[in-house]
């Protein structure tokens, strides 16, 4: 739970399982995040191991983001979640 028990991670990483994504891209799927938060947040992933952040040397910058090994082994569990949330917002 330390590694995925705040607000926005499982959120992050539930979008980032079908694939990489944009910096932008994925800030944009998760509503309400700042972008100190956004920020913050993808930088405790990356510690942690789960996310893997690829900067690319083009003009304007643009940097992806995508699930490691470990990150890819929650899939379970977030989907889970996910399955959880639908059956109980209903």
């Amino acid at each position: 739970m330390n590694l995925i028990g705040t607000k926005w991670k499982p959120l992050i990483l539930f979008h980032l399982l079908e694939g990489d994504l944009r910096s932008g891209v994925l800030q944009k799927h998760i509503s309400g995040i700042s972008n100190k938060m956004f920020t913050q947040t993808v930088r405790e992933l990356e510690k942690d191991g789960l996310l893997c952040r690829t900067v690319y040397p083009v003009v304007p910058p643009k940097v992806e983001y995508g699930l490691t090994a470990r990150g890819k082994s929650l899939e379970t569990i977030l989907r889970g979640l996910d399955a959880w949330g639908e059956k109980d917002w209903k």
